[in-house]
C-alpha cells in the first residue's frame, strides 16, 4: 500500500513533453523529450537538421556529435545539461563503426560517464542514418 506522502508525491510531479516540431512526432506519436518531475527521457535521436536533410552523409563520427549537440540543446530546454544523463542507448547499422562513434560520446561524456550500450541493428528509418541516440538524465540538483 502506497502512504499519502508518495501519493501526493507522485500527485506534484509534473509532465512536459517537448517537442522537436519534426512531422513524425505526430505521425508515430511520441515526443522529442518527455520530463516527469526530475526524470527527462529523450527519444532515438537521428543527424536529421531542421530542414530535413541528414548531416554528417557516410560518416558515423558527424552524425553521432550532431546527434548529441541536438540532444544537448533539448536537455538545455528541460532545464537539465549533459551532466544529468545517467545512460545513453547508441543504435549503430555497422558495429565495425564503434571507435568513430565512441570517439564522439567521449568527447561530451568523457568525465560524466553515464553507463551506456552500444548495439547493431539492422537498419534505421532511412538508410543515410548510421547512429541513433537515446537517453536518460536525472536531474539531482
Amino acid at each position: 500500500m502506497r502512504s499519502s506522502k508518495n501519493y501526493s508525491d507522485q500527485m506534484m510531479t509534473k509532465r512536459i513533453n517537448y517537442s522537436s516540431g519534426a512531422v513524425w512526432e505526430e505521425i508515430v506519436g511520441y515526443s522529442r523529450a518527455v520530463k516527469a518531475g526530475n526524470i527527462i527521457e529523450i527519444s532515438g535521436t537521428t543527424a536529421v537538421d531542421e530542414t530535413g536533410e541528414i548531416r554528417g552523409l557516410n560518416n558515423p563520427y558527424e552524425q553521432s556529435r550532431f546527434i548529441l549537440e541536438k540532444i544537448a540543446k533539448v536537455l538545455s530546454q528541460a532545464g537539465a545539461s549533459l551532466n544529468d544523463v545517467v545512460r545513453t542507448r547508441i543504435y549503430v547499422t555497422d558495429i565495425n563503426n564503434w571507435k568513430e562513434i565512441a570517439k564522439a560520446h567521449s568527447e561530451f561524456f568523457k568525465d560524466i560517464k553515464p553507463a551506456a550500450t552500444m548495439v547493431q541493428v539492422v537498419s534505421l528509418i532511412d538508410k543515410r542514418m548510421l547512429v541513433e541516440i537515446e537517453v536518460s538524465a536525472i536531474i539531482l540538483s
